[in-house]
């Protein structure tokens, strides 16, 4: 039989009587994938394997402990044979033929009036692979198809109502942590989601990239902020979130960094419950602790930081420790720099405690700066330095590989834009 001649469909068994004739393991890998369909199996084996023998004392299927009568066919709608005995699967195919029933003969794939293909589920998108009676090449295409479809590397995205989800009903919402920005660091998770959506209403940071793979029809809502400027108020965001959702959309939030780390995922996540909208929180890698890895920078580090803060205000300085051993991380901190670094030091810092700045992280642009407690605010307005930065105060910063050899004295300073990135796909 050649490939050419087999039409492909999809058999709706729900409720129908099947036949499975045969007790061994292969029979008792279709008769779960037929009861998953939601047909009512009857089984029909002199002996049956301990997994049938489950089914059946489950009640989930009908087995006839006795060899193959030709009477069996009499009224199934679809017969499987898998006995191992290739003289009685051929009688029974014969049987299922003379009725005009389809049947799987197990034993003859060239002879089989139908084939079973290597079937994955994704969602609700099932995958179902023919390789010319090859098992082993149709699982692994179809392993092969069902990871991208996971991974968000082929499209999963709806576009007509199939009587049930968002496209049939009420949307829904996931805020998706993007990650530092590099397209390589956003979730599985998140990047199937992305995939799916009907509306993105976009930050400014994040993987952008990724904006740019969406299917033409797919709305982007810009709703980004900078310091200072937030052109799209909190309050209009919640809005519009839950207003896409009940217009029966499906609506991925993208954030950088993590949703719920400073990112105001909370207050998404709860105005979305308070008006009735299903929402998904997918976690992200905070940049927090991605950038300065990015330079080299661990967090915390065995001898020289135990834990560290994660701080978004100058006001906040003064509730976190003052200790070289305790890493403090600034985001968006670049313009109060200046009055941060003065304040650590009034609580105790010494002026002579290692500080990095890290712009624009995992970007092709990105630079680190490196100085001291006592310089590093005078660099950074030398180099120019600008958000989006992460600055990263503590001894842990000693760690960087582009932290010059002198790094214990405080005479010493440098900027360097040759950051080693993870690579990006």
């Amino acid at each position: 039989m050649a490939i050419q001649d087999i039409y492909p469909t999809a058999l709706r068994l729900l409720g129908r009587p099947v036949l499975v004739v045969g007790g061994g393991p292969v029979a008792a890998r279709r008769a779960r994938g037929l009861l998953d369909a939601g047909a009512r199996v009857t089984v029909v084996a002199p002996l049956a394997c301990p997994a049938l023998n489950d089914l059946s004392d489950a009640g989930l299927l009908s087995w006839q402990p006795r060899p193959y009568r030709s009477s069996d066919v009499d009224g199934a709608w679809f017969v499987q044979t898998a006995t191992g005995d290739a003289g009685v699967d051929a009688q029974v195919a014969a049987d299922a033929e003379a009725q005009r029933i389809w049947c799987v003969n197990a034993s003859d794939h060239e002879a089989s009036a139908a084939w079973t293909p290597a079937v994955a589920v994704v969602d609700d998108v099932k995958i179902a692979v023919n390789a010319g009676g090859d098992p082993r090449r149709a699982m692994a295409l179809r392993d092969a198809v069902a990871t991208a479809l996971a991974a968000g590397d082929l499209p999963l995205r709806r576009h007509r109502a199939s009587g049930t989800g968002s496209a049939a009903g009420a949307g829904t919402v996931a805020l998706v942590g993007g990650g530092p920005g590099d397209t390589g660091l956003i979730t599985v998770r998140g990047r199937r989601l992305l995939g799916q959506a009907d509306v993105v209403v976009a930050d400014r940071l994040g993987p952008r990239e990724l904006l740019a793979e969406l299917a033409p029809d797919v709305r982007v809502i810009e709703v980004g902020k900078t310091p200072g400027h937030h052109p799209v108020p909190q309050s209009e965001i919640n809005r519009i979130l839950v207003d896409e959702a009940l217009a029966g959309h499906r609506v991925v939030r993208l954030k950088g960094g993590d949703p719920y780390v400073l990112g105001r995922g909370g207050e998404e996540a709860e105005f979305c419950r308070q008006h009735g909208v299903e929402v998904e929180v997918v976690p992200g890698v905070t940049s927090a602790v991605s950038v300065p890895a990015a330079a080299g920078i661990p967090v915390t580090h065995r001898g020289l930081a135990k834990g560290f803060s994660v701080v978004t205000g100058h006001e906040e300085l003064s509730e976190v420790p003052a200790r070289a051993d305790h890493t403090v991380i600034l985001l968006m901190g670049v313009g109060q720099l200046r009055d941060s670094a003065a304040s650590l030091g009034r609580a105790g810092l010494p002026a002579g405690t290692p500080v990095g700045i890290v712009e624009n992280g995992y970007l092709p642009n990105q630079r680190v700066t490196i100085g001291t407690l006592e310089t590093i605010a005078d660099q950074a307005e030398a180099a120019g330095v600008a958000n989006p930065a992460v600055i990263v105060i503590g001894d842990v910063v000693r760690v960087s590989p582009f932290a010059p050899s002198h790094f214990k004295t405080a005479d010493y300073s440098t900027t360097s834009p040759n950051v080693p990135r993870v690579p990006a796909r």
